[in-house]
């Protein structure tokens, strides 16, 4: 026994060293963690338990059969973040580049389907130079093998995904398919194509950062949804996500643990927004005054800034939160705002977390650029998330809610639980100015002095429309309530909406408009 005991001990201090000494080397050398150390910095001390590390491909073409390394690229198991089980793969880019192979496949599948039938999330660390060139096809079904269980998984347990390294080719589309994608500025690209074939056929000349780095998916793409400066960082940022996601869709979020007073009402709420309503403020002032501690992990805060999306605490409610940014282009709807809101309406909606709108809209963006780009199936995105969500939804209009865009940002028309307005709300079909130039424009042109007319006609549609009475006297808001008062009523209103039922007709799934 011992002589065997002695042999496993050997092979399972051989399955550690990755590729070796010197390439490991390399890799640190680079700036890079390997794939064991960042599971160190991931998850709970000595909380992983690795599964299949013996594991070696079988694959005998080219001279692999004279190359095989324990765990063949790929570490996999599962272990803990605050307690909480997590399964996790992460690919080790010493042993052939990290390449996938149709064993190192089986391995992540393995680990997925675990996940999936323990209902835990699923954590996948990126750094890999794609297919396993000498294995061919073999290669290319391990990797859809490992789409249909993303696609399988979506909306069951949440998947996570760091890129860490290279992530180009059919390997981009694991990532893509996940709930979230988390990069690292310099060492992180993904990519279809790398720069050499953009070159070949397009004959443009980028580079590998430009093509697929962390800022240009961060920021213009909005294929990743947070970006940082360092492994660490990214890694510590993941475990901070689990202060707010369940582990699957049946279970409840988690609850908060700040201190701060449920009924704690801010005076500064009142000065926020400008009295000029053309005037932009940050809504990040807003929902730090309202939110538990002030504190908003933001998601994707580089992309599409014209509206803000991220997760908070209620009362020690989890919640997500979706925001109009008049800061950036006044607050205005458009493709990319439309589509980064609708992903997270839906991620919050498929993992019972609640949903808290404020609201200060001027409406969709206009332009040929917009309407040619697809704005209204686009805009139609937003509009079927909220419509189709049915975990609570509470709405805070603050300043403009016009036309059409007041029907999408989670009105009462589209199953809003709980709708309120500041009395600095404007809900009507367009702005005061638009409104007259309709609708009294022959008047307004052949009167003496045109623009005392227009000025006129303003005022008194501004009285008469530009408030949230009207809307208050229909029932479309539920109350007009005092910005102070804005924490505690939405807290109470979590309180009582946590018995909510509601349901969608049964049908195999909706057709949203992609």
């Amino acid at each position: 026994m011992r002589e065997k005991l002695e042999i496993l001990e050997r092979r399972r201090a051989e399955s550690e060293l990755g590729g070796g000494a010197a390439r490991l080397k390399a890799q640190h050398d680079k700036g890079k963690l390997s794939a064991r150390e960042r599971l160190d910095v991931l998850l709970d001390d000595g909380s992983f338990v690795e599964l299949d590390r013996f594991v070696v491909h079988r694959s005998s073409d080219f001279g692999l059969d004279q190359q095989k390394f324990y765990g063949d690229g790929v570490v996999t198991g599962y272990g803990r973040i605050e307690g909480r089980l997590v399964y996790v793969f992460s690919q080790d880019f010493t042993v052939f580049g990290g390449s996938l192979s149709e064993a190192f496949a089986e391995k992540i599948c393995k680990v997925m389907d675990l996940a999936v039938r323990n209902g835990a999330p699923v954590i996948g660390l990126n750094d890999s130079g794609g297919a396993r060139i000498q294995e061919g096809v073999v290669s290319l079904g391990g990797y859809a093998e490992i789409f249909l269980r993303n696609t399988l998984a979506s909306g069951v347990v949440p998947q996570i995904s760091a890129i860490l390294g290279p992530c180009a080719g059919g390997a981009v589309y694991s990532p893509a398919i996940t709930d979230f994608v988390y990069m690292v500025r310099g060492s992180s690209y993904m990519f279809v194509t790398g720069p050499n074939v953009v070159k070949t056929v397009t004959h443009e000349d980028v580079s590998m950062d430009e093509l697929g780095g962390a800022d240009t998916h961060g920021g213009t793409s909005g294929v990743s949804h947070f970006t940082y400066d360092s492994e660490l960082a990214c890694l510590q940022a993941i475990r901070e996500l689990f202060r707010f996601i369940p582990q699957n869709n049946v279970d409840d979020p988690p609850r908060g643990m700040g201190t701060d007073p449920r009924d704690r009402r801010d005076d500064g709420l009142l000065d926020v927004v400008p009295d000029n309503p053309n005037k932009p403020y940050d809504m990040h002032d807003v929902i730090r005054r309202v939110v538990d501690d002030g504190e908003m992990y933001e998601v994707q805060k580089d992309f599409a800034a014209n509206i803000l999306c991220g997760f908070a605490h209620l009362g020690g409610h989890s919640v997500g939160i979706v925001a109009n940014q008049p800061a950036v282009l006044a607050g205005v709807l458009d493709i990319n705002s439309s589509m980064k809101a609708a992903r997270f309406i839906r991620f919050c909606d498929a993992f019972n977390i609640p949903i808290v709108t404020f609201e200060d809209v001027p409406g969709f963006l206009p332009g040929v650029g917009q309407e040619h780009g697809g704005i209204i199936k686009h805009g139609a995105k937003l509009l079927f998330a909220y419509c189709e969500a049915t975990v609570p939804k509470l709405t805070v209009i603050t300043r403009k809610a016009y036309g059409g865009a007041y029907d999408v940002m989670s009105s009462k028309h589209i199953r809003g639980d709980f709708n309120v307005a500041w009395p600095t709300a404007e809900i009507a079909v367009m702005g005061p100015k638009g409104a007259v130039e309709i609708l009294f424009r022959k008047e307004i042109t052949e009167s003496a002095d045109p623009k005392a007319a227009m000025d006129e006609r303003v005022a008194e549609y501004t009285n008469k429309f530009a408030n949230p009475y009207v809307a208050a006297a229909r029932g479309y808001v539920d109350d007009i309530i005092d910005p102070r008062e804005t924490r505690p009523r939405l807290i109470d209103a979590l309180d009582t909406l946590r018995t909510k039922r509601d349901r969608n007709p049964p049908k195999k799934h909706g057709n949203i408009p992609l």
